[in-house]
């Protein structure tokens, strides 16, 4: 079965749309105001309607509360949720859609006991713990600390570029991998070469 590649961050329409047209699976549309690659909920629901509908559409969220997430999806309405912060799971099941559970990969995480609570999610989303920083530090971590046997599937991120991800698809068999920094030419803007040699990369992977 072949990676899926979800390119994360997006701020601009060319940039999904160039996404999608060298095989991206999804995008990622930012909703935490403190990040630089922050895009209001008008603007996302404008990309979201203008994407293929082959292309899945997610959401990022920060420690976000209910109503403004609910807020959020009544003007960008993306097919899942992503939350990165310490959100509870009885949370994260509350807006009728699918959602995936981030994941800092700091000191003592025990990612079985994280299967068990978030059982229902559609994955765990692993990624650098760097502090102050929720995501989109362009630092990878120790892959070796994902046990083999987790319960959910895998979703890789964390400092992944065209140069790593081969070796990184190969050493972990993630059901999908996660870019954002590592496809830019400045925070927030993609670069359509580098995610056309970021998904070659995870396709040489999967031979």
């Amino acid at each position: 079965m072949s990676t899926a590649v979800k390119i994360c961050g997006i701020t601009r329409l060319e940039d999904a749309l160039a996404a999608a047209r060298v095989g991206a699976h999804a995008i990622g549309l930012v909703f935490y105001a403190t990040s630089p690659r922050y895009i209001a909920p008008v603007k996302a629901g404008e990309i979201i309607r203008a994407l293929p509908t082959s292309i899945t559409t997610v959401g990022l969220f920060v420690n976000a509360t209910a109503d403004e997430v609910r807020a959020v999806l009544a003007e960008a309405p993306v097919e899942l949720l992503q939350f990165h912060g310490e959100e509870t799971p009885e949370f994260c099941r509350q807006f009728g859609r699918p959602y995936v559970k981030a994941v800092r990969m700091g000191p003592g995480v025990d990612l079985i006991q994280y299967g068990r609570n978030y059982h229902d999610a559609k994955a765990l989303l692993l990624d650098a713990f760097v502090e102050g920083l929720q995501g989109g530090s362009g630092i990878t971590f120790d892959w070796s600390l994902i046990p083999r046997d987790l319960a959910l599937p895998i979703i890789l991120s964390g400092g992944l570029n065209a140069e790593n991800v081969t070796e990184a698809v190969r050493r972990v068999r993630p059901l999908a991998v996660d870019v954002s920094s590592g496809v830019e030419s400045a925070k927030g803007v993609k670069d359509a070469s580098k995610i056309t040699a970021f998904i070659k990369g995870v396709r040489d992977a999967d031979v």
